[in-house]
């Protein structure tokens, strides 16, 4: 019996002994306990601060912009040979590209040395503008290319002239046939290049540079149509150039959700808590250091 009894005292102190070994060993090292958790909360702050953000979008705004070509409008201030008047517009068909149209009225006297005329008609410009600029957030600005065909009608009247001669001890006398041509015509095509930008709300500003090329042209009998409404002054037969500064206004009727822009990119630029930023491979460095830490 006193065996029995020292036995079982015997295995009652080993086990004892035992949790006590146990429970050392679980709260002898707090110092590597708060490390786990600190490293652990680390890396789930490292995930959270490098996650970014998905850019910003706009939906882009699509409608019909009316307007006046102001060249025209001012240049009867100065030039007292020339009246003028053009409505331009343009219609947003998708993200680029634009319908565009011209309407105007043109009248131009001219004397040289030689000869003098006035010209006076109508015309109507009708193409598409490309729009190469890409736009930023809600920007609605333009640098375009295009095209346009243009038809005209007008009559010229020629005032005056002079017969040539190489006689110079008898100049020609001046000729005042005051002859008008009614019934003429002319079809063009352009190439244009151009920009708008966006003054204020609605309102657009722009300005476009313009060669253009004669494709066909009903003339008087005897006589050249030296300047056509729409397509200015003939150079070197059927080439002629325009220039246009616009002012217009923009009637919104819609905005395209498909067709959006968005935000600047963040280039993938990632931070640390401080709000410092960090490289992709200082970032690296970090989440393998953690994960090293939560393997000891």
């Amino acid at each position: 019996m006193k065996i029995k009894h020292i036995l079982q005292s015997t295995i009652k102190g080993v086990i004892l002994l035992g949790a006590l070994s146990l429970y050392a060993q679980e709260n002898n090292d707090p110092k590597e306990k708060q490390t786990t958790q600190k490293t652990e909360t680390n890396v789930e702050a490292t995930k959270a601060s490098t996650t970014q953000k998905a850019p910003d979008t706009y939906p882009q705004r699509f409608g019909l912009r009316v307007g006046v070509d102001l060249f025209k409008l001012t240049r009867g201030m100065y030039d007292k040979t020339y009246q003028g008047f053009e409505i331009v517009g343009d219609y947003r068909i998708n993200k680029n590209w634009w319908a565009a149209a011209e309407l105007g009225t043109d009248k131009m006297e001219r004397n040289n040395q030689t000869y003098g005329f006035t010209t006076k008609g109508n015309y109507i410009r009708i193409g598409g503008n490309y729009n190469v600029y890409d736009n930023w957030l809600d920007e609605e600005n333009a640098i375009y290319v295009g095209f346009r065909y243009g038809f005209s009608t007008f009559s010229q009247n020629l005032d005056w002239y002079k017969v040539y001669t190489t006689d110079p001890y008898f100049p020609s006398p001046i000729q005042r046939p005051n002859a008008k041509y009614n019934g003429l015509s002319a079809h063009w095509v352009e190439f244009v290049t151009g920009v708008q930008a966006k003054l204020i709300n609605n309102v657009f500003m722009g300005f476009s540079l313009r060669l253009n090329g004669l494709i066909a042209q009903k003339q008087p009998d005897g006589f050249e149509n030296l300047y056509i409404p729409g397509f200015n002054k003939k150079h070197s037969g059927a080439i002629g150039v325009g220039f246009n500064y616009s002012i217009t206004y923009f009637i919104p009727l819609y905005k395209s959700k498909k067709h959006k822009n968005t935000s600047a990119p963040e280039n993938n630029t990632k931070y640390d808590l401080e709000g410092n930023k960090i490289n992709q491979s200082e970032d690296l460095r970090i989440i393998e250091k953690n994960k090293k830490q939560l393997n000891k």
